[in-house]
């Protein structure tokens, strides 16, 4: 799921790595709503609010949706800086790090209202701008990862893409054209459905959990690990198994 690449990768691959992240977002996506009243798993609205911002002269708020934006970059920065360096060590492994990083981020910003008084919680910027952080990392895992084939944090592309996919259905008439096709808006639909079933779910445990409804989003990630190192594992035995016979 996360160690093949090139022409090792499958379509296999990309339905569940999309799947297992894209629900990731979606619960911290919900949670960043309810808790922080910011969406953390995408810039565009950041953008227009910066720009209100300016305009109606409130500089510290502006000041605020401009840190929002570079954390976000910050992310997908760090992420790809890391899994750049352990490729150059011929690390099969290069996507543990970010996914490290981002779960000890979800872990922190879940689990700080038991660490600080509810009379001095973490200021919502501080929060806000690691779950950024985290979104940013994680789109650019996924993307490296998947040959920019999968996104999971941000729906906007998704839906224009999936739209120009559902158009060309009318005019595609060859039987391999249609099966690619067909895998494309099926993946598609499986990381906007996901994403969309994370928030709905991280909304349902919102009232009772608040930030710590984001440890459902570490699980998926440790499950993600987990999953992959099983998967990794059944494959070696299977090839040393065939060459023995």
């Amino acid at each position: 799921m996360f160690r093949h690449k090139g022409k090792g990768r499958t379509y296999s691959h990309n339905l569940k790595l999309a799947s297992i992240l894209s629900g990731v977002a979606g619960i911290v996506n919900i949670t960043g709503v309810l808790k922080l009243n910011v969406l953390t798993t995408n810039v565009t609205g950041h953008f227009a609010y910066f720009s209100e911002e300016l305009v109606l002269k409130k500089y510290g708020m502006a000041l605020a949706y401009l840190f929002y934006i570079l954390f976000f970059l910050f992310g997908a920065f760090v992420s790809s800086l890391l899994m750049e360096w352990a490729a150059k060590r011929k690390s099969q492994t290069s996507y543990i790090v970010p996914i490290c990083i981002e779960i000890s981020i979800l872990l922190a910003v879940g689990l700080s209202s038991l660490f600080v008084s509810k009379e001095y919680t973490l200021p919502s910027i501080l929060s806000s701008s690691a779950l950024l952080f985290s979104m940013g990392l994680q789109n650019a895992l996924v993307s490296r990862v998947s040959q920019s084939v999968v996104r999971t944090t941000h729906l906007t592309g998704l839906f224009t893409d999936l739209g120009i996919e559902l158009s060309q259905l009318f005019f595609y008439k060859g039987q391999s054209e249609t099966e690619q096709l067909g895998k494309s808006i099926r993946l598609k639909l499986a990381i906007i459905g996901c994403f969309f079933a994370g928030c709905i779910i991280g909304g349902f445990v919102y009232p009772y959990f608040e930030l710590k409804t984001l440890l459902l989003s570490v699980g998926l990630l440790l499950f993600a690990l987990w999953y992959d190192r099983l998967l990794f594992r059944y494959y070696s035995l299977r090839r040393k198994f065939r060459h023995h016979h």
